[in-house]
């Protein structure tokens, strides 16, 4: 059975939830997945995050010709595009040579879907919907911003403040991502290596700019996301 998922005061609830987790059991259109399972989403769909956290990473098919041959070759190149936290709605889209792919970030994450013409029997919950997006778009904006910065470094302690701004959750170190985030997502998401990243991420620990608390989960310092507040 679904359950009214528990949101930090940050988040942006949907006043109707409770009604949309019925109507997704009644109507079959809710599922489980386990950490790092692809939900096989498609364009057209609106999707939302019941629990847990979905991870959306762009794939960009990228020609490549040997130097042997003058052949062309198709590679892949993945980035992560940040996280869709419980509550949250997320689409798909997809342009050639572009593609959004959603995969569960933990286990147990419960994702529903409808067609957006299933929002006309609740208007209000539609433009919750709406106004998810729209602050989705804003934080997108500040996400770019950041990786307009020329220092790996400067683009690195961007990118960790806005996740853990936007998903962070109070602990003895601060406010720490309740997520795992490999080293080499970290560089997908800001045009790095993971070998960079790691070396950069030590930087920034000797700094006291980022903390580790738990199971190597980031951490921003309270005073760091007091500061980042005041000034936005």
């Amino acid at each position: 059975m679904f359950s009214v998922p528990t949101q930090p005061e940050t988040a942006r609830p949907f006043l109707t939830w409770q009604r949309i987790l019925d109507w997704a059991q009644d109507h079959y259109r809710c599922r489980t997945f386990n950490k790092d399972e692809k939900i096989p989403a498609r364009a057209g769909l609106l999707y939302l995050v019941q629990k847990g956290a979905v991870r959306l990473v762009g794939e960009a098919q990228v020609s490549a010709t040997a130097s042997s041959s003058r052949v062309p070759r198709i590679n892949s190149e993945e980035a992560f595009l940040g996280f869709v936290g419980a509550g949250q709605p997320f689409e798909i889209v997809a342009q050639s040579p572009f593609t959004l792919q959603s995969f569960a970030h933990v286990d147990q994450t419960a994702v529903i879907w409808l067609y957006w013409h299933d929002l006309d029997n609740w208007p209000h919950f539609r433009r919750e919907v709406l106004d998810a997006f729209r602050y989705q778009h804003q934080r997108k904006l500040l996400w770019l911003s950041t990786l307009g910065q020329r220092r790996t470094i400067d683009r690195l302690l961007g990118f960790l403040t806005l996740l853990i701004e936007e998903f962070g959750e109070p602990c003895e170190e601060g406010y720490c991502l309740p997520w795992a985030l490999t080293h080499a997502q970290i560089g997908s998401a800001i045009g790095s290596t993971r070998v960079t990243v790691t070396r950069l991420m030590g930087k920034l620990r000797q700094k006291g700019l980022i903390r580790t608390y738990g199971d190597n989960l980031l951490c921003l310092p309270a005073e760091a996301v007091s500061r980042n507040q005041e000034s936005s």
